[in-house]
């Protein structure tokens, strides 16, 4: 017999029984602190995202947007800093704090042409967006096969 703490979770379907338990493990999963292999650049101005867009023309940028409330940016941003294997002359690390700079994520979404999502990376090369991708699908594996 089931004990009557389960039975609200009865009623849930299985997409947001994953989602509870996502956010759950993200929440007790994702360190307070790490260190960084990454040399964030950080973007506060809309010049800075031109500046990056004619910096690509030499060399590859990644663009990190990252909102510092949220545990799933928390885990991406982990993520990146723990398994980074880029050189600096293969890529230049940018790094966005939405909160602070909401004009700015606005801006890079119009300039680049990508739909706004956090947290999010965009690689940028020749002044354009070539790749983008979100929340969970932001690791190592997937930037290095989009180089």
């Amino acid at each position: 017999m089931l004990s009557p703490f389960w039975l609200p979770f009865l009623c849930w379907n299985p997409a947001t029984v994953a989602t509870v338990a996502l956010v759950l493990i993200c929440s007790f999963a994702t360190p307070k602190t790490v260190m960084s292999n990454i040399n964030w650049i950080p973007i506060s101005n809309r010049q800075q995202v031109d500046d990056i867009a004619v910096r690509s023309e030499t060399l590859p940028c990644l663009i990190f947007k990252h909102s510092t409330t949220c545990s799933i940016s928390a885990m991406a941003k982990y993520r990146l800093d723990g398994d980074w294997s880029f050189g600096t002359d293969e890529l230049e690390a940018y790094y966005l704090d939405l909160l602070s700079h909401r004009d700015v994520s606005a801006y890079i979404a119009e300039k680049f042409s990508v739909h706004h999502e956090s947290p999010q990376i965009l690689l940028i090369r020749h002044g354009e967006c070539f790749f983008d991708a979100s929340h969970f699908d932001i690791t190592i594996p997937e930037i290095r096969e989009a180089l």
